[in-house]
């Protein structure tokens, strides 16, 4: 817990290199806007308040946050009116830091890969020198072209951070050590760096950068904190963004593999799913959102899975698709098959291929195994709808239900005008179309009598011969 710390996160940039409307720190990495893992990483890290300091698309990433971090009670937003530099974000964000507050911890809003522990590493760095004014988080790579590079004096202490546009020499030039851009300080001290800054440098603006030599002119030291180069990469274009993404799905499945879940190649989990062991994904499935998959499931090749609750020894066959829908224990689904939002298939029940549901609940050991269309329906228990019925649920104005009894028959290529209720072991004869209740253990039938007319087809040849 880093007590009386407060995280600034810096997410007020327009991204002009991302080309888009959106909001740079609104673009998704893993299924998540950029801005959510800076955020959640210093909530774990412990900090008892998390400001973003937001400028474009302010009303966007203030619904993101609230709506996604607004139960923590943690997250609020500080707003800053001009793009003058990342001092005068820094500014802004100090000053909704509320008063309790010793230390605060400053970043970017565009690190998704930055963990609680690499954030918490240069909190507790400034707390374990109290001749440090400043504890800053340092990279060092072959190649740091873009970044500011730490500077260091005759004696090994960093003396300043001089960005990639204000170098003065080949030997500033290749200095291999960076600024990633994690800093920790005492909140009084600060306060008075910021306030001290001036658009002294290429680019006419305000650089929190410079409160490293603002230190290093008073006397006071600055500590480095090696951190890892591959954590510290931002966003600042779509190939970047592609570029992380990759990462950051490489981590969820590493993490996922080690945990027992067997995931082939090919396959997308998201940030958010949870995966339980001796689950097996195949190749070229996508699992996203609040998605959960149940012990000793299978979500074979292509399928879709979004906010999607799998249960135990659940089959979901080839190319199905799963959204805000409940599949429950020894099911099958599939393969392609489609359960849309609010569906909740029961234990041991079928939908096959080509069927389609939403709003509509399929009790234990029900089936519809082809070509099926069930929406606002209640299928009973151990029911069969046979291939080709279609609930038809809405009117034009309004969605109705339609109620199948257990263990009940619908006869193929029916149609159930709802709302209407077949009862329990009732059934429904093959092409019929059902308006009215049908009782339990009845038989329904809604048919043209048949005719066969002997020798007619000769006839009816050669009349359309002519």
């Amino acid at each position: 817990m880093l007590e009386k710390t407060t995280a600034v996160i810096l997410a007020a940039g327009q991204g002009t290199r991302m080309k888009s409307s959106l909001p740079k720190v609104l673009h998704s990495v893993a299924g998540r806007p950029l801005v959510h893992y800076p955020v959640r990483a210093a909530l774990e890290a412990g900090c008892e308040e998390v400001v973003v300091v937001v400028g474009h698309g302010r009303a966007n990433v203030e619904a993101y946050l609230s709506s996604t971090f607004g139960s923590t009670g943690k997250v609020k937003t500080a707003l800053q009116k001009e793009q003058r530099g990342t001092g005068d974000a820094a500014r802004a964000g100090l000053d909704a830091v509320g008063r309790d507050a010793e230390r605060v911890l400053l970043f970017y809003g565009d690190v998704p890969l930055l963990t609680a522990r690499d954030v918490a590493a240069v909190v507790k760095a400034l707390e374990a020198d109290r001749t440090a004014a400043i504890a800053m988080a340092t990279c060092t790579t072959d190649d740091p072209f873009g970044y500011g590079r730490v500077v260091r004096d005759a004696t090994g202490q960093i003396a300043e951070i001089r960005e990639e546009r204000d170098l003065r020499s080949d030997a500033e030039r290749a200095i291999k050590e960076w600024n990633p851009g994690i800093y920790a300080a005492k909140i009084a001290f600060l306060q008075n760096a910021l306030m001290s800054l001036e658009p002294n440098n290429a680019q006419g603006e305000l650089y929190l950068t410079d409160v490293v030599r603002f230190a290093v002119a008073r006397g006071k030291c600055v500590i480095g904190v090696p951190s890892s180069a591959e954590v510290m990469a931002g966003v600042n274009d779509r190939a970047q963004l592609a570029e992380i993404d990759r990462a950051m799905c490489d981590r969820l499945l590493r993490r996922w593999r080690t945990e027992g879940v067997t995931i082939r190649d090919g396959a997308r989990i998201e940030d958010g799913v949870v995966l339980a062991r001796d689950v097996t994904i195949e190749s070229f499935a996508v699992l996203r959102g609040a998605t959960r998959v149940g012990e000793g499931a299978t979500v074979d090749v292509g399928c879709v899975l979004t906010n999607a609750d799998i249960g135990e020894g659940v089959m979901l066959k080839p190319y199905s698709v799963v959204t805000d829908s409940v599949v429950r224990s020894r099911a099958q689904i599939g393969p392609f098959s489609h359960l849309r939002p609010a569906s909740d298939i029961g234990e041991e029940a079928h939908v096959g291929n080509f069927v389609e549901t939403k709003q509509t609940t399929m009790e234990h050991g029900a089936k519809a195994n082809h070509l099926a269309y069930l929406g606002n329906g209640i299928v009973g228990e151990a029911a069969n709808i046979g291939a080709g019925t279609i609930f038809c649920n809405y009117d034009g104005f309004q969605k109705h239900t339609t109620r199948i009894g257990k263990n009940a028959f619908i006869g193929s290529d029916s149609q159930l005008v709802a709302p209407v209720t077949v009862g329990d072991g009732a059934y429904v004869g093959t092409g019929t179309t059902v308006t009215r209740d049908v009782p339990a253990n009845a038989l329904a039938i809604g048919r043209a009598k048949q005719e066969n007319k002997e020798g007619y087809a000769d006839r009816l040849r050669a009349r359309l011969k002519k």
